[in-house]
């Protein structure tokens, strides 16, 4: 009798747009539409997503509401990534990435809740190239 292996659930793929690279720094570098406002499930697809240029991100910066519930740290990919809540209006559909040496990016966060006739547009008018 044959075994039967069921094939491992992927990953779903982060959905992610970046600007391309510049030595001008940007406003907003990019526009992510992640799946969920759950940030323990959406942040390691993230973090994993991003370039390899952009180093270890060792710190994010989330607003507290788009990101209710949030702890103040994680383990991503074998690494602690801190994560710093913000309040206020300020910031309220962007999330900032911090990686020690390298740099910071903010991206635009698309809310979960927008269908994706309204997303597209957002995401790719977040990854023009400014220069």
């Amino acid at each position: 009798m044959a075994t039967v292996v069921e094939p491992l659930p992927s990953l779903p793929l982060a959905r992610l747009r970046l600007a391309p690279h510049s030595v001008m720094p940007r406003r907003i570098d990019g526009a992510w539409w992640p799946r969920s406002r759950d940030l323990l499930t959406e942040l390691p697809l993230l973090i994993g997503a991003l370039p390899r240029a952009w180093g270890q991100i060792t710190a994010v910066t989330v607003n507290t509401a788009m990101w209710p519930a949030s702890p103040g740290r994680m383990l991503v990919a074998n690494h602690v990534v801190r994560l710093r809540r913000a309040a206020g209006a300020h910031g309220r559909h962007t999330i900032g990435l911090l990686s020690q040496g390298r740099g910071r990016w903010d991206l635009l966060v698309v809310p979960p809740e927008v269908d994706a006739a309204d997303a597209e547009p957002l995401m790719a008018a977040a990854a023009v190239d400014a220069g």
